[in-house]
This record gives structure tokens, sequence and C-alpha cells, in this order.
């Protein structure tokens, strides 16, 4: 894993057949993803944030949609309460981590999103 800025990489094709990050990777990588969190069997990144309101929800998750189509890789989406997202990052593939969830976590950091004051 080079020093390229992940935000900067893009998503390699997986079809499986490729271990999963090792504990040591992953640690690695989550201090570049701020804000993201390591499901408790270190399988899954999520996030999560509480926007401004339904409208702002969905036009962030169409943005993270067009990000997602263009690197190939794709989030599961969660809305509750109208304002409450969440995002769940794995490589079904692999049964676990790639690089490429850290890759898009870190492009999705840097879409803007109007949170609830």
């Amino acid at each position: 894993m080079a020093s390229e800025p992940l935000s900067r990489k893009h998503c390699r094709p997986c079809e499986g057949g490729v271990p999963a990050l090792t504990r040591k990777e992953m640690d690695k990588l989550l201090p570049a993803v701020p804000g993201w969190s390591l499901s408790s069997n270190r399988q899954a990144l999520r996030r999560e944030w509480r926007v401004k309101d339904f409208v702002t929800a969905l036009d962030f998750f169409a943005r993270i949609g067009k990000i997602a189509e263009k690197e190939d890789h794709h989030p599961d989406l969660h809305l509750v309460g109208y304002r409450n997202v969440a995002v769940e990052l794995s490589t079904h593939a692999i049964g676990g981590l790639s690089e490429n969830d850290f890759i898009l976590a870190a492009k999705i950091n840097k879409l803007r999103v109007v949170l609830k004051k």
C-alpha cells in the first residue's frame, strides 16, 4: 500500500480469490478515514451522520452513488428516521475488508453534507 492519499486512488476490481486485509493492515489504514469505525467482527467499515433533513440525506446518497459507480465498488446505504444516515463498506467477494473499502470511505469523506444543528 503506497503512501498516496486514499482519496486519490481508484478501486481495483475484486472477484474474490484474494485475502481480506489483516488486522495490522486495517489498523494502518483506519486513521486515514476519520469518522469511520470497524465493525465488531472487523469485516466492515461504518460511518453515521445526522443530516439536516430528508432531502439532504437523499442528495448525499445520490452523490455517494455517483462515486460508487465510478469506482465500481458499492456500499450499503441506510436511512432511518428521515435524516439518520449510515454507510457500510465491505468487499463482499472476499467476505471482509479490502483497500477498496478504505478508498471509497476516503472519497465519501471528501463530500460536503449539511448536518443537523
